[in-house]
């Protein structure tokens, strides 16, 4: 920025007084004065203004980065999720061609050998509901405790 020396200050005031006069010189300074603290006040608005957007596109940029740092896992979990759902179906697969008769592994059975081979399912009785054992009440108790001396 622009050095001031006190001697180019003092330079500047006696050409200040000389061209504008002991009476409108004071007036002049304040002008002058209002003028810097505006210009001061300006400046300090935009740099305060440039730093708020600065920190706000850090935090995006954080926020980002925690994003992409969260996705990673969830996106591992999710494939994890998808293979073991089709290995489960898989056996699923696998175990209903078992209940038909079909042979597991490559399945090269003559399918009207298949439909002629009967399949043999055992038969489950539906759970029966049973009622809880209800016994009859107890003798009521003595209040100074069972009689152990019998």
């Amino acid at each position: 920025m622009i050095e001031i020396s006190f001697g180019k200050l003092l330079l500047l005031a006696i050409i200040a007084l000389i061209v504008l006069g002991p009476e409108k010189l004071p007036h002049a300074a304040r002008t002058a004065g209002a003028l810097l603290r505006r210009v001061r006040t300006g400046w300090d608005s935009v740099r305060a203004e440039v730093e708020r957007e600065v920190q706000a596109e850090e935090i995006k940029r954080n926020l980002r980065e925690a994003a992409e740092r969260a996705r990673q896992p969830h996106d591992d979990l999710r494939s994890t999720v998808s293979e073991v759902n089709q290995q489960v179906r898989g056996t699923f697969t696998e175990a209903g061609d078992v209940m038909r008769g079909k042979p597991l592994g490559d399945g090269r059975q003559d399918t009207a050998q298949a439909a002629d081979t009967p399949v043999d399912v055992p038969h489950v009785d539906a759970p029966r509901a049973e009622t809880p054992h209800v016994s009859s009440p107890a003798a009521p108790m003595d209040p100074e405790g069972p009689d152990v001396s019998k």
